[in-house]
């Protein structure tokens, strides 16, 4: 099983916060942006976003621990700093087996 984790991060307007970081890394990574959710492919590793009522939902599988922890850090400063007026707290947490491919 690849390490995976995720985080909810309660912001005013996650499909906002969604689409900024699809359109960022959508520069020079592969990213599906679609309607309350998105996607983007990294080197080592993959974040899938949804944006829901309660905030937004990222959740990143990786190839391995080191890859994920970096692609935890990349992923939440970018959402802090498109973030910066609401401060966002951003807790990753690890996603257990019975976790992966339920809905969210």
């Amino acid at each position: 099983m690849r390490p995976a984790s995720e985080a909810l991060v309660r912001v005013e307007m996650p499909a906002r916060f969604l689409t900024q970081l699809c359109k960022h890394f959508g520069h020079k990574l592969p990213v599906v942006l679609g309607e309350g959710e998105g996607s983007i492919d990294f080197p080592g590793g993959h974040c899938a976003l949804k944006a829901g009522e309660e905030g937004l939902r990222m959740t990143i599988t990786a190839a391995d621990a080191e890859a994920l922890a970096r692609l935890e850090d990349v992923v939440a400063r970018h959402l802090a700093r498109f973030a910066f007026r609401e401060e966002p707290e951003i807790r990753w947490q690890p996603v257990t087996a019975a976790a992966e491919g339920g809905n969210g």
